[in-house]
């Protein structure tokens, strides 16, 4: 495992900001909305809302920036519950955008308790900690614009309210919107079970729904006037699954049967796969998607069925940003870890005895070695902004050492005050990392720099997502 040390040169300049006034009047201006910034997050988790149908959670996030002095441009890039908010002098100084991610999981629900308990007549969950997410960057914007309003220093901060991460692609919209485009810098972070400002990649993806129709008759009576559109479902299920050894490796293939017909004694007429294909390389991920459709295609002809796709959703990996990472680093170092008191110990304790990694409860005041080459194994819709503007990011430990994301551990954690620390050590550590960059161009050119040489000079942005408008349906259930 190579661990990257922070350059000499750069980490002091990076660390100039550490017991200035700047650093005071940031880190004092969090702990004042600290209270608040805790009440949004837990509103957003007590309101779990899936991808783009985000609409209290938008409006909540919405309103406080609004009361901060932001201006807000809402449903942008055809998401209604997409917005950007801005805060400074535009055009003059650096733009810094920070993001803000709102949506739920389904079939996550979850008390803020340390067993498992589900919540009754509610599905969606915040299994992501999205609603620390939302809370967070929002409190680190506010920060970052009352510190720009003190200082009368040039340059603008934006925050932007990214729906529909969990495979719904909406930072792709807005980034094929051209909404990055004037952008120097953009911040995010993420929650976690532990402190970290490592840089690396993530997995490209695609994502879809494959439907197959037949035609519907009495199993019973009749079988042999209908066409099922589940045999395709399978035929095309088991087709995938032989095609997993002859795919290159780290290729991630996975789906669910999302409609799979409604009685047994019925012919399904309709049947649907979900599927996610994912690699480190975009181009094996267009390839493998590619072979998906001829199987598809195959198991309808075999089927007497047809076949249709609609895409949900399609990711760049991640591009790292060392220069960027190093100031993200020493932020996190000057903010530190989390600290738990009596009751969040407790809460820990008897949580962990469901996980079935249990670290010590110390990884959570730790900060992670810096290395600038982490090879993720998750997909973000941050890939594609990353592809286009430099961009930066950290995790905090907002959930109980050893949890997994997409868990009813992490949605319980996300609920309570061990999330509420790790989020307002996370808007803390990109607010410090916010304001290092407006003061420092030289700092944003070289991580431009870096961008540009990492990218490469042939390099030109085609997204994976193949889809005009954003299928702002695709976690809708079916009436009826």
């Amino acid at each position: 495992m190579k661990h990257t040390r922070l350059r000499p040169g750069l980490l002091l300049a990076v660390l100039s900001l550490a017991g200035t006034a700047a650093a005071t009047d940031v880190i004092a201006s969090l702990d004042a909305y600290a209270p608040r910034q805790a009440a949004v997050g837990v509103q957003l988790w007590q309101q779990p809302e899936l991808g783009y149908l985000e609409q209290a959670s938008s409006a909540l996030l919405q309103q406080e920036l609004r009361q901060a002095g932001f201006r807000i441009q809402a449903g942008v890039a055809g998401m209604p519950t997409a917005f950007v908010a801005s805060y400074g002098s535009k055009g003059k100084g650096p733009v810094i955008a920070l993001l803000a991610e709102m949506d739920a999981l389904p079939g996550m629900a979850q008390a803020a308790v340390p067993v498992r308990t589900p919540i009754a007549g509610q599905d969606a969950g915040q299994a992501c900690g999205h609603n620390l997410f939302g809370a967070a960057s929002v409190g680190a914007a506010r920060a970052i614009a009352q510190w720009l309003q003190q200082t009368g220093n040039p340059g603008e901060v934006r925050l932007y309210g990214t729906p529909a991460e969990e495979g719904g692609s909406g930072k792709v919209y807005m980034t094929k919107a051209g909404l990055f485009d004037d952008v120097d810098v953009v911040l995010h972070w993420h929650p976690s079970a532990e402190n970290s400002a490592a840089q690396g990649t993530s997995l490209a993806n695609i994502s879809g729904k494959f439907r197959f129709q037949g035609r519907a008759a009495h199993a019973a009576i009749a079988p042999e006037r209908g066409r099922s559109a589940l045999d395709g479902v399978e035929a095309f299920n088991h087709m995938a699954n032989l095609m997993r050894e002859h795919v290159p490796d780290g290729t991630r293939i996975h789906y669910i049967i999302s409609n799979g017909g409604a009685a047994p004694n019925v012919v399904p007429a309709e049947a649907e796969a979900y599927y996610y294909v994912r690699h480190t390389d975009p181009a094996v991920v267009r390839d493998v998607v590619e072979r998906l459709h001829k199987a598809a295609e195959g198991a309808a002809m075999g089927t007497g069925t047809t076949v249709a796709f609609e895409q949900t959703g399609g990711v760049f990996s991640l591009l790292p940003n060392d220069t960027l990472g190093q100031v993200m680093q020493a932020a996190l170092q000057q903010v530190g870890g989390v600290h738990y008191d009596a009751d969040e110990q407790a809460f820990a304790q008897r949580l962990q005895q469901s996980l079935e990694k249990q670290p010590g409860l110390e990884q959570a005041e730790a900060l992670q070695p810096y290395r600038a080459d982490l090879a993720g194994s998750a997909s973000t819709d941050v890939g594609d902004v990353s592809w286009n503007v430099p961009t930066v990011g950290l995790s905090t430990a907002t959930w109980v050492p050893g949890t997994p994301a997409h868990s009813w551990q992490a949605v319980a954690a996300s609920g309570m005050s061990i999330g509420a620390k790790g989020a307002l050590n996370a808007a803390k550590a990109m607010a410090l990392a916010g304001v290092q960059l407006l003061q420092s161009p030289e700092t944003v050119a070289k991580a431009k720099q870096e961008f540009d040489a990492r990218r490469g000079p042939q390099f030109r942005y085609t997204p994976l997502l193949q889809r005009a408008d954003p299928p702002l349906d695709y976690r809708r259930k079916p009436e009826g």
